[in-house]
């Protein structure tokens, strides 16, 4: 199970990186857009989440604490509902766009910084 856990711990990891570096990679383009690498990015963090949750619970060493997974949820829906909103469209709004930025990083600072 532990092996499980840590496949989907990095699957987390690599669709963070496809999520964050889909939105550096647009930050200084004059027209701001919802790349596929983003949404992929983000799809990936939502399926390996639900992975790590499961696999975590299933083991039973560690207590998840409901409250950081509630809220890392929440962000992460946001983002979702964010790149699906801009899916497809030639341009985005830059509040949009940034929110996507400041909502990815919101996402790794609750991870790192919430024990």
């Amino acid at each position: 199970m532990k092996t499980a856990q840590d496949i989907a711990l990095i699957l987390h990891f690599v669709g963070m990186a496809a999520l964050l570096g889909g939105f550096l990679s647009q930050i200084t383009a004059e027209v701001k857009q919802v790349t596929r690498s983003m949404l992929d990015g983000a799809w990936t963090m939502v399926v390996s989440a639900f992975a790590l949750v499961a696999t975590i619970s299933a083991q039973g060493e560690e207590a998840l604490d409901p409250a950081k997974f509630g809220i890392k949820g929440l962000v992460l829906a946001a983002l979702v509902l964010l790149l699906l909103q801009g899916k497809g469209k030639s341009s985005i709004e830059k509040p949009g766009f940034f929110a996507i930025g400041l909502l990815t990083l919101a996402n790794i600072s609750i991870a790192v910084l919430w024990h």
